[in-house]
């Protein structure tokens, strides 16, 4: 397997389909650092040598793309800024709840998590039944 910027790529795909694997890279911007490296993006990776390899790491370092570790970071710090300035995304963020104006009345399991059940009511033991009092007879 191929491996650029400390990733895996699959080598049975087309190199311009297994750059996408990388995190940031879409295909529009796959093309694009194919074309900068000079490389056809019909060929498949398995058929890449060293060299194309270099090519490819070097049109991404490069051409200031933010990628895989970079780019999460910088994911991260932004969400967490807006925890701490206390926007209501940075609390929505904080609960656990959806982010961009989506219902939660119904759906949002994805972000709620697993539905939460009532406490189940515990059935009390059943208790002997007593005998009634014999009933008053009517002029005895």
């Amino acid at each position: 397997m191929p491996r650029i910027i400390g990733v895996d790529i699959p080598k049975e795909k087309r190199i311009e389909i297994a750059l996408t694997y990388l995190f940031g890279v879409g295909r529009k911007l796959s093309n694009k650092i194919l074309k900068e490296a000079g490389i056809n993006p019909d060929k498949r990776a398995k058929d890449l040598n060293e060299d194309e390899i270099s090519y490819i790491t070097n049109a991404i370092q490069k051409g200031g793309y933010k990628v895989e570790g970079d780019l999460r970071r910088e994911i991260s710090q932004n969400i967490k800024r807006l925890m701490e300035i206390g926007s209501w995304r940075g609390m929505r963020h904080k609960k656990g709840l959806p982010v961009r104006g989506q219902r939660t009345r119904t759906n949002a399991r994805t972000r709620k998590g697993p539905r939460k059940r009532g406490m189940a009511v515990a059935k009390k033991p059943v208790e002997e039944k007593r005998a009634a009092p014999p009933a008053k007879l009517k002029g005895v």
